[in-house]
């Protein structure tokens, strides 16, 4: 832990629930940004409350902060989070090709979803967040079957099987949380810019044809941008059309 980041404490626990709801559990006690490590999830959670797969070996871990900017700032921290993923797997692998991100909040490798981000903010004073839980969930040595993920989804891969590297939590955790703590700093002192420009040079499917889907429509286009909202931005046959919240087909 000699690269550990200064500032930032760590909590390691045999076995949670979610690392997201002890987050929640213990955030008001907190006097600092805390990564909350779970070597076992037993309700472990992806968006849309969807379950996490979390076998043995895997990465479950949250990130609690208590953030100073507006909720819509906030929000932006998941394209920090993700570039600290790639800088980790980077700095684990000693290789670089084969890693790209996928808007909102996955990180790929060799086109399968090696990770997720899940943010989540709890607790309002004055119209700001008073804190936020930055999920991270990575398949370090096993991947859930594709019988296991949603139809269409993106096929799930580990790294240990594309990359014959066997990283255990702790120490993937080492080489996470310094990356987050750079990327974070480029955040507050900087803004979202330098953190938009990082993340589309290694952004996966660029100046493609992509199809985003909500609840209630999908929309297929060109992937020109993020915009400095955090919004995937899509040439259509209608025009530029600015997403919000979506999930990405390929």
């Amino acid at each position: 832990m000699t690269d550990w980041p200064t500032g930032y404490d760590r909590r390691v626990l045999a076995e949670v629930d979610s690392t997201n709801a002890e987050a929640a559990r213990i955030a008001p006690t907190l006097s600092g940004p805390t990564w909350i490590l779970g070597l076992r999830q037993t309700a472990g959670r992806g968006r849309r409350g969807r379950a996490w797969a979390d076998p043995s070996g895997n990465f479950a871990a949250t990130l609690v902060i208590r953030p100073a900017e507006s909720p819509d700032q906030v929000a932006l921290r998941s394209f920090v989070a993700s570039l600290a993923l790639f800088d980790a797997f980077v700095a684990v692998t000693g290789r670089g090709e084969g890693f790209s991100l996928k808007w909102p909040n996955d990180v790929l490798l060799n086109g399968g979803k090696l990770a997720g981000i899940l943010l989540e903010s709890a607790g309002m004073a004055g119209g700001a967040v008073s804190h936020i839980a930055i999920g991270i969930g990575v398949n370090l040595r096993a991947a859930p079957d594709m019988g296991e993920v949603e139809p269409g989804a993106t096929r799930p891969v580990s790294l240990l099987s594309e990359t014959g590297a066997d990283v255990d939590p702790e120490t993937f955790l080492d080489a996470l949380a310094p990356a987050y703590a750079h990327w974070e700093a480029q955040f507050t002192t900087y803004g979202f810019a330098p953190i938009r420009t990082a993340w589309l040079a290694r952004a996966a499917k660029l100046g493609e044809v992509i199809t985003a889907r909500t609840l209630r429509d999908q929309t297929s286009g060109t992937f020109e941008t993020v915009d400095s909202a955090g919004n995937l931005v899509l040439n259509t046959a209608k025009g530029r059309v600015a997403i919000p919240a979506a999930e990405i087909f390929f």
